[in-house]
């Protein structure tokens, strides 16, 4: 099931990636069709280490006189992609917005490992739609039929090594993207194995199924960022929270009934387990955005966000996980809408609570950039409109121009007269906690009704 592309790549990067690295200088260029920014933004982690523009022909550089080896990523809104970075490296890329993964391709010294990882993204995506029917297997044979895919990656990681010389350090990132890769599903496989076969109990697993827990790393910096381990990091913490405190956390059906127990002991475990910082900050913000967005009672998250603090109070992300804390209760059913400020289409200034002023409102939210969730959103609220009329149904833009969204509402067939557009999407979200897209927020005269409402689902 590997990629056909992967062994063409493979026979290409052979032939002509090879380069020395004899300079401690870096050179990273390309060229983007279909741009969908004026930037192309370089990142080491969370950190930006440098921004290019775009030139007439779409093109860009970045010159770098040093670099922290390993795994980089660039941005070029609204989409991102790995670029692994080593001194002397001197690499070229070409892509195509409408199909950015897909088309992007790498060229020059250090190539080897680009490709391999992109190549490995692609497959890794395709794979996961078959490997979804794996779950109804019996236990013995889902390892067999995982292990047999992963170990056919590493053969080709094996001759790529063998042939392409990637150095100890490339080498590692690669096949950590294979194993945790691979791995997730194991950890998911309990799971997604009661659900496919619609029983009551998780099944008693044979006693060796997780002995590749025996090789984890939680002190790796190196792997921090990478995509794989830190997916896998979510599960396992998950897993193991899940199968030490099925009693406490009240479980029942595989349903987790007490949300603070259980998230709390994430914070607890991750605590205990993980020792490389910005990991271990990282997966305290998961946790605590992912328990923050179920919307618990206000006393519950009052307790959580405190036992957050005593746990993690130099945490890297303590700014933005406190104000979605703020975010959280300032928007619980009762309350008034917070006084946010939005445009209409004439270019008038009004607040949402203005607007939701006398009437039951649905604040639903959509964006430029993503035009399927646009379409499906404007079926949904034509169907909304006929079968709940009793609702004035009010749409919110985030990040999209203004010219691109008075274009976009012309051809719509939406009421432009309740259609209104942030200017300041991060002052929006940290106020309404604008996540997912498909998040409505439902008001009478004002005052909340659920701010956690789904546009789909909660009607």
């Amino acid at each position: 099931m590997f990629r056909n592309l992967l062994y063409l790549s493979l026979i290409v990067l052979i032939g002509c990636g090879k380069g020395e690295k004899s300079s401690s200088n870096v050179f990273f260029a390309g060229e983007i069709v279909n741009p969908t920014s004026n930037y192309v933004v370089l990142h080491k982690g969370d950190m930006v280490i440098d921004s290019a523009k775009l030139d007439e022909q779409n093109r860009f550089a970045f010159h770098l006189d040093s670099v922290a080896e390993g795994l980089h990523h660039f941005n070029h809104d609204p989409e991102l992609q790995y670029v692994y970075l080593e001194k002397g490296d001197s690499l070229m890329i070409r892509l195509n917005t409408l199909y950015f993964d897909e088309s992007l391709v790498f060229s020059g010294i250090g190539e080897e490992i680009n490709n391999f990882l992109l190549e490995l993204f692609l497959t890794n995506e395709e794979e996961a739609v078959t490997i979804r029917t794996f779950y109804r297997l019996e236990a013995e044979e889902f390892v067999e039929k995982i292990d047999s895919l992963k170990q056919m990656k590493l053969l080709t990681l094996a001759n790529l090594k063998t042939e392409g010389s990637l150095s100890e350090k490339e080498e590692k990132v690669a096949r950590a993207s294979v194993v945790y890769n691979y791995d997730t599903y194991k950890e998911e496989y309990p799971f997604r194995h009661k659900k496919s076969k619609g029983k009551n109990a998780i099944e008693k697993l044979p006693d060796d199924f997780y002995n590749y827990r025996k090789d984890l790393t939680f002190n790796d910096k190196d792997l921090t960022y990478l995509r794989p381990y830190y997916n896998f990091m979510i599960n396992h913490v998950g897993n193991l929270s899940y199968m030490t405190c099925s009693h406490a956390c009240g479980i029942q059906n595989n349903v987790v009934r007490n949300q603070l127990h259980f998230n709390k002991h994430k914070l607890n475990l991750i605590d205990s387990l993980v020792e490389e910082k910005e990991l271990k900050d990282n997966l305290f913000r998961y946790v605590a955005f992912d328990y923050l967005l179920k919307h618990d009672s206000e006393k519950n998250n009052e307790n959580f966000i405190k036992g957050f603090h005593e746990l993690s109070s130099n945490n890297r992300h303590m700014e933005e996980i406190d104000a979605l804390y703020e975010g959280v209760k300032n928007i619980q059913p009762n309350k008034t809408i917070p006084n946010v400020d939005v445009f209409g289409f004439d270019g008038n200034k009004i607040s949402m609570r203005e607007i939701a002023k006398d009437h039951k409102t649905v604040f639903y939210f959509w964006s430029g950039t993503d035009r399927m969730h646009f379409e499906n959103i404007k079926r949904r609220i034509a169907k909304l409109t006929i079968e709940k009329p009793e609702f004035s149904y009010v749409g919110i833009n985030v990040k999209t121009d203004i010219d691109n969204w008075k274009a976009l509402l012309e051809n719509s067939g939406l009421d432009a007269n309740k259609q209104y557009r942030s200017s300041n999407f991060e002052e929006l979200t940290k106020t309404l906690i604008v996540y997912p897209l498909n998040k409505c927020i439902i008001t009478e005269n004002e005052v909340i009704v659920d701010a956690f409402a789904n546009v789909y689902g909660s009607f």
